[in-house]
């Protein structure tokens, strides 16, 4: 489907999973509305919505940052840019990004959304709470710029706020969500849960859960949303004890967090979801072809 639309790197990022995404789209006929709980770097909903497989996007992040620079796209774009176009790319700039980042000031949404920006490009594997790229002496084989490219992120800032009036926004905690948000929401829709991972979440995200929190939030999944829902998670036994009743299959996803590695993910599916007969899954290896279409 192209190059990445979304400007952000995000841990397990899917947008490689959008084709997938897509057919299960067209077998259960929704051309409607396409939510994201755990929104993170968007990036299947921003494939889905620059390629008009959808009509209007629901991003919902508990993380103060990441909803804030999502605000700065809809509603500060040009301001964005010219701050993107003459960021500082300094160890000291750096610093400074990272105090906003941790001060999280909600009176000033444009500034805190371009620091989690800027600390999420220039950050090993994406990740807000990790080290610089380079490191701080900047003696790496990379630079904190190799990430940067200005341009073409502009670009990618520039294309989705064209979509601006269809695309909705949120800084509520996931349970929150599911509960005051969803109910509200056509029950024509999909809704794509992709929580933090069971494993080393903490590690990734600035925002992780607890095992009790798993168990909760997949309790609460499978009970309270009503709209046809999809879910991806790391492939742990833990996981699939929790959705032991639904339907589901295990695949290898390549990731990168600092060094390339594939790991084991699970894509779990609500009763009510049509599962298309064949998918084309060109993203991931054979053997997941042949798992799939034999589901």
């Amino acid at each position: 489907m192209g190059r990445f639309k979304t400007p952000l790197r995000y841990p397990g990022g899917k947008q490689r999973l959008s084709p997938f995404i897509v057919e299960i789209l067209e077998a259960n006929s929704i051309d409607g509305h396409y939510i994201e709980p755990y929104a993170g770097g968007a990036g299947v909903a921003m494939e889905l919505l620059l390629s008009k497989k959808v009509t209007n996007i629901h991003l919902n992040d508990s993380y103060i940052g990441i909803y804030a620079f999502w605000y700065a796209v809809i509603n500060h774009p040009e301001e964005l840019c010219r701050k993107i176009l003459s960021a500082s790319m300094t160890v000291e700039e750096w610093r400074k990004r990272q105090l906003i980042v941790k001060e999280a000031n909600k009176d000033d949404l444009l500034e805190l959304g371009f620091s989690t920006f800027y600390l999420n490009r220039c950050n090993r594997s994406g990740v807000i709470k990790a080290g610089v790229i380079g490191g701080l002496k900047q003696s790496g084989n990379y630079k904190m710029d190799a990430r940067f490219n200005r341009n073409d992120l502009i670009n990618r800032i520039e294309s989705i706020a064209l979509f601006k009036d269809k695309i909705h926004i949120s800084n509520m905690d996931a349970e929150f969500y599911i509960d005051n948000y969803l109910p509200n929401i056509p029950n024509n829709s999909l809704i794509y849960l992709d929580p933090p991972y069971f494993n080393k979440a903490s590690g990734l995200y600035l925002n992780s859960y607890k095992n009790e929190d798993h168990s909760r939030i997949g309790e609460k999944i499978q009970k309270d949303i009503k709209q046809n829902w999809i879910l991806s998670y790391d492939g742990v036994q833990e996981i699939l004890d929790i959705y032991s009743r639904r339907r589901h299959f295990l695949y290898d996803l390549q990731y990168s967090a600092q060094t390339v590695k594939k790991g084991k993910e699970v894509f779990i599916f609500d009763d009510n979801i049509t599962i298309p007969e064949k998918c084309s899954l060109n993203y991931v290896d054979d053997g997941l072809k042949e798992i799939f279409n034999n589901f």
